[in-house]
């Protein structure tokens, strides 16, 4: 936590105002969340918003509900199956947790910030990586929504393949750093990715590099390798 004061790249206020709604896909709520859990910041810019819009919400007088509302709703409740409930509670998809991924040997000794316990334990150690190639490791997590997150582990001084994107990106650095067109990213540092940003990140020597990422689509190799390789590893 030492590294705080030496964040430089920020996430949007419209991001953060979209966080504090409850309107983000959970992938790309979770890189704020971890984010936030470094960056006073933008936990300043957050809390700002909730303030605001919980004054907004005081200030809102309330609409009433339409004669019957409560009892139609009743009505509704009783004529479900008894057991519609308890079918809900016990289909896996809904009543399991987000596994988190277990275990073997990890390259890293880096402890992740805490909302990344409940999705890819509390740290590199932990995560079951997989090879995508070039020394590249990534590690899917489970999230619901469109949006996909995913850990990336890229080894010092590795250049990722030349892309853009086809929607928006958020890419966090948890240990070590990355340079591209834009600038050079370290620790608790947030870069923001949609249609317009081309760029091939490249690991700092020195250390390996390792980053949450969230993308709601596909993004744009130019290289014919990584396009091949697409399908299979899902970025």
């Amino acid at each position: 936590m030492t590294d705080l004061p030496l964040i430089r790249h920020h996430i949007p206020d419209t991001v953060l105002a979209a966080y504090a709604a409850g309107s983000l896909d959970e992938a790309f709520a979770l890189v704020v969340a971890c984010h936030l859990s470094l960056c006073d910041t933008c936990r300043a810019t957050v809390a700002a918003v909730e303030a605001t819009g919980g004054a907004l919400l005081e200030d809102t007088t309330p609409a009433p509900l339409p004669p019957g509302a409560l009892d139609a709703m009743l009505a509704r409740l009783r004529a479900e199956p008894d057991d519609a409930v308890d079918d809900m509670l016990e289909d896996p998809a809904l009543a399991a947790k987000p596994a988190p991924i277990a275990l073997p040997a990890s390259p890293t000794d880096t402890a992740f910030p805490a909302p990344l316990g409940a999705y890819a334990a509390a740290s590199a150690e932990t995560v079951r990586w997989r090879s995508v190639g070039g020394g590249v490791r990534q590690a899917v997590l489970p999230c619901a929504g469109r949006a996909k997150a995913r850990l990336l582990y890229i080894p010092a001084g590795t250049e990722m393949p030349d892309h853009s994107h086809r929607g928006m990106e958020m890419t966090m650095v948890l240990q070590g750093a990355f340079s591209d067109e834009v600038d050079r990213f370290t620790f608790g540092d947030v870069e923001m990715g949609d249609e317009d940003l081309h760029h091939t990140p490249v690991a700092e020597a020195g250390r390996d590099c390792i980053c949450l990422a969230a993308t709601d689509a596909p993004l744009r190799f130019r290289g014919w390798l990584p396009r091949l390789a697409q399908p299979f590893i899902g970025i």
